[in-house]
């Protein structure tokens, strides 16, 4: 019996934790989840930095534009 109230209150605290979280999303017009992600901040693209998956991203893009991969001649040396 004690662990059927354990539970209980587990699930109360963490619904009460989820709606407490939720409320400014729930009550908001227009709400959403804050953009927490590096590429959305302000002052980290004025100074150029960017995540690491759309630096790689921009990088390999770089590289491709350098490198005619069909122009591209093997060459043998040995002889």
């Amino acid at each position: 019996m004690e662990i059927i109230k354990v539970i209980l209150l587990a699930v109360a605290l963490v619904a009460i934790a989820m709606l407490g979280l939720a409320t400014q999303i729930l009550l908001k017009r227009g709400g959403k989840f804050p953009n927490t992600h590096v590429g959305g901040n302000k002052y980290l693209k004025k100074q150029g930095i960017a995540c690491a998956q759309t630096q790689d991203k921009i990088e390999r893009a770089k590289v491709e534009k350098k490198v005619d991969f069909k122009s591209v001649k093997i060459v043998n040396i040995s002889k």
